[in-house]
């Protein structure tokens, strides 16, 4: 199935995740109010199982698997909030895991997977192609491979979060969400263009992983070739995805980039306000809030803080930010 989903495909995710992903809440501060100069609701991904919006995806995947799929396996392929969510979702549904994960994955993500009873492969992410490695073990055991975002399961799976969204008391101007394959932006879209068709959707992604921007502007997608560190491993994907981008491509209004040092800063912002612990890629869209990008006739926000995954030294830092 690599069609692009609907709508009905996230109602679809939405009675299969019932009772079993975190309907997560939206939080508020007066202070980072007044500094935004809007009403902003944060939807806190980051209190999803395992610590990020990727379960929800994951677990539509799986469980939509027929019996025989399922005994045979999955493999997926992530640097760590995938591979958490389907550590975490196959455990749940009795299905072995194989995660290839890159040899510099945070030490938090990897023991997540761990912790989860899940396999690890791993690999050097400048050397070695993930997916080629993933496709080797689906070939050799028969597995089934669970991409990160370029699934139309997975898309709708997280599309699940615009589902709650829209059924909040609040009339949202406009969304936010952080960027990398687009699979989240694209399942949020969908639910958002049906139930809430007012609300306009704006992304953020890493200031050197800028590939939605970059493929917005010109109006296809743009594959980035560089790729130069940062601390949003979550998020530095070079390319948006076959299935993601038509729909983002509509539904996606501008595109905002932040850099590392701006996602640190939104990390201690969180932590002090809101009282949750994001990761880097995680608070890309608050940054971009708190860095004033919104247009002014935008009164009322939802920001997706999407993985709190952070390993400590990383989070030290950026408590200790001025």
């Amino acid at each position: 199935m690599s069609r692009i989903p609907t709508f009905d495909d996230v109602k679809t995710a939405a009675a299969r995740l019932d009772g079993h992903a975190v309907k997560t809440p939206l939080l508020r501060s007066d202070v980072i109010d007044a500094h935004v100069g809007k009403q902003v609701w944060f939807k806190a991904e980051c209190l999803q199982k395992k610590n990020a919006f990727k379960y929800r995806g994951a677990f539509n995947r799986l469980s939509s698997m027929s019996a025989e799929e399922r005994a045979r396996g999955v493999v997926a392929y992530s640097s760590g909030n995938h591979a958490q969510g389907v550590s975490c979702a196959a455990k749940e549904l009795g299905v072995d895991a194989i995660i290839v994960m890159p040899t510099d994955a945070p030490k938090v993500k990897i023991d997540g997977v761990l912790a989860d009873g899940a396999t690890i492969v791993s690999y050097d992410r400048l050397t070695e192609s993930r997916e080629a490695i993933a496709a080797e073990i689906a070939k050799r055991d028969g597995r089934t491979i669970v991409p990160s975002y370029d699934d139309p399961f997975i898309i709708a799976g997280q599309g699940t979060i615009g589902i709650e969204l829209a059924q909040a008391e609040q009339s949202l101007d406009a969304f936010i969400t952080c960027l990398g394959g687009g699979g989240m932006c694209a399942g949020i879209s969908l639910a958002l263009g049906e139930l809430s068709p007012h609300t306009v959707i704006f992304g953020a992604e890493p200031t050197h992983y800028n590939d939605h921007q970059l493929s917005l502007r010109s109006g296809e997608r743009v594959k980035i070739t560089s790729t130069p560190p940062t601390l949003c491993d979550a998020i530095m994907t070079p390319q948006p995805g076959e299935l993601t981008w038509p729909i983002n491509s509509k539904s996606l209004n501008d595109v905002f980039t932040v850099t590392d040092a701006e996602c640190l800063n939104a990390m201690k912002v969180a932590y002090e306000e809101l009282g949750v612990i994001l990761e880097p890629g995680g608070a890309a869209a608050m940054a971009a809030v708190l860095g004033r990008n919104l247009p002014d006739n935008i009164e009322t926000v939802a920001v997706v803080l999407s993985g709190g995954n952070v390993d400590p030294s990383i989070l030290e830092r950026a408590l200790n930010a001025h």
